[in-house]
């Protein structure tokens, strides 16, 4: 066991030296590889393939269940239509807390009412404009059950 353990490291000693001689071959090697070439200016411009976003694939997509969250709402309505009646009343209240905008929608839905709200930083605005008076003042005496001001005023179109 002795002589097998005095043998052994010499053996080693020498299996490194190679290794170590054979890497500093291999790195230092005299071919001259494409890599080394100096570059040259060109008059093309290359252009890279796009790389492919996991946000791209939900744009392309034509599949129904995926919504964006949006921040602004666009509508478009057509303007050609002519108001029969000349007196239309425009019902506006004031809404700070989620609960009365909850309350309020679901009046709008049992009264039938088309209704416009707009949001700001200091809460949301109803605007609801009817020719049907007594519509609008059932509306109003129902949202004071949820202690929500609304009035009721003539609205005058801007000609």
């Amino acid at each position: 066991m002795h002589t097998l353990l005095k043998w052994f490291t010499p053996l080693i000693g020498v299996g490194v030296a190679i290794f170590i001689v054979l890497f500093l071959i291999s790195i230092n090697s005299s071919k001259k590889t494409k890599d080394l070439e100096p570059l040259h200016l060109q008059d093309v411009v290359v252009q890279k393939a796009q790389k492919k976003v996991w946000l791209n694939h939900f744009s392309q997509t034509e599949r129904l269940g995926y919504f964006y969250p949006v921040t602004e709402v666009y509508i478009k309505t057509s303007l050609d239509e002519k108001i029969s009646s000349k007196t239309i009343y425009k019902l506006s209240a004031s809404l700070i807390d989620p609960y009365q905008l909850f309350c309020l929608k679901e009046e709008l839905n049992q009264h039938s009412l088309k209704y416009f709200l707009r949001r700001d930083k200091n809460g949301v605005e109803l605007d609801i404009y009817s020719k049907d008076k007594n519509k609008l003042s059932s509306l109003v005496r129902v949202l004071k059950n949820y202690q929500i001001l609304a009035k009721i005023t003539l609205y005058k179109e801007d000609k």
